[in-house]
């Protein structure tokens, strides 16, 4: 796959991003935003699919892929076969939650912090088969790691068959223990499945050393691909076990290649998957300009200012502002009569792109923080909150 699009090197990386400049953008962890040389790739691959689709769709794209693959296992640190490419992470929670062979009684235990479409497919799933989908309640603010370790453990029970836990979550934005959690569940004979959605590209992974049976990831939230771009890691002992979501030419393979697995889940009909090819590019382009150092400063500015955002409004952080809990993005919890009509405020009239997220009854403020914001955007975000507290759409 040869890369034709040069590596450009910023000095201000906001000149990196095609963003609106009258925005201040402070939701990117929603669905990110691609650097001009990253979607500049994804042009190219889009460009040469229309030269000659037949010839890439069917004779160079599992090539193409396949390089992908093997750059992203090893940013992963994960064989490169024991993955698959998925439009998002949720499209590969379905794909285990469809294929676990559940039984009634059997339970899934997760948290209730975790994002509303898994919980609505493992509803879902659980209800046709019989089964139970737990979600252990986690007190917040939490205390400690060991104080979040003891309210998941009261989760745990001899119907348990598979844990299911974000490892940063998304309407409270934290980073939660996700190896201990693996470690206990290895001890207990469960399986463990991941929704690292906003992992890739905002804090290291590797997967060969967290173990889980199951991990779905975004490249398009922090690794900065086009929208559409997310993979699903299995341990080799579970691949044969999991149905395609679609069933397509994989299945019953004319010309089946050496694994069942990437012939049931790479291909399942006509797609651009253009996105899939830019992993590579994001990955040179993030090491070319010191990404770690650059998430390192967005991290210090986010633990920064959550503390003072929740002063602003009367409220407290979710956990303690440190790297064992918060990365690049925090949750400000705040009291508002209407969370659609306040986010659409914070961006008609203040010009800021930030979600608002109710989750257990609590609306949250989540601010993400990457290369392009500077502390210009949080000061604008203080005086807009400080503003709606006093024009009572925030108590």
């Amino acid at each position: 796959m040869e890369n034709q699009s040069e590596n450009i090197l910023y000095n201000d990386l906001k000149e990196a991003f095609l963003l609106r400049k009258d925005i201040s953008f402070l939701n990117f962890g929603s669905f990110g935003a691609c650097p001009k040389p990253i979607f500049d790739e994804y042009q190219r691959f889009q460009r040469e699919l229309e030269y000659e689709p037949v010839q890439f769709i069917l004779n160079k794209g599992p090539e193409y892929l396949k390089e992908s693959r093997i750059r992203l296992a090893e940013y992963l640190t994960c064989n490169s076969d024991d993955l698959v490419y998925v439009p998002n992470p949720t499209y590969g929670v379905n794909i285990v939650a469809r294929s676990l062979d559940l039984q009634p009684g059997d339970e899934i235990l997760g948290t209730n912090i975790e994002y509303g479409a898994c919980d609505r497919t493992w509803d879902f799933y659980c209800a046709e088969k019989g089964a139970s989908y737990i979600k252990q309640s986690i007190s917040l603010p939490i205390k400690s790691k060991e104080a979040f370790l003891d309210d998941f453990r009261k989760g745990f029970s001899d119907k348990t068959r598979l844990v299911f836990l974000s490892q940063i979550t998304s309407a409270t934005g934290l980073i939660l223990p996700v190896k201990e959690i693996c470690e206990e569940a290895k001890q207990r004979g469960i399986l463990v499945f991941i929704d690292g959605a906003h992992v890739p590209g905002h804090i290291p992974l590797n997967l060969e050393t967290l173990g889980p049976d199951f991990y779905t990831g975004a490249c398009h939230k922090w690794m900065m691909t086009p929208k559409g771009s997310s993979f699903l890691y299995v341990k080799p002992e579970h691949q044969k076990q999991l149905d395609p979501l679609i069933v397509s030419w994989g299945y019953q393979a004319d010309f089946p290649s050496h694994s069942q697995f990437l012939d049931y889940h790479q291909f399942n009909g006509t797609r651009d998957f253009s996105a899939y090819l830019t992993i590579p590019k994001a990955i040179d382009f993030m090491k070319s300009n010191d990404w770690w150092g650059v998430a390192e400063d967005c991290r210090i500015l986010v633990q920064k200012w959550l503390p003072k955002l929740c002063d602003v409004v009367g409220s407290e952080p979710l956990a303690p502002v440190n790297d064992e809990f918060i990365g690049q993005m925090g949750s400000v919890p705040v009291q508002c009569k209407n969370p659609i009509e306040l986010k659409q405020v914070l961006y008609n009239e203040y010009k800021i792109e930030i979600p608002v997220m109710v989750q257990n009854g609590q609306a949250y403020v989540r601010f993400s923080i990457n290369a392009f914001n500077s502390e210009k955007d949080l000061i604008k975000l203080e005086n807009a909150l400080a503003e709606l507290k006093e024009r009572k759409l925030i108590y």
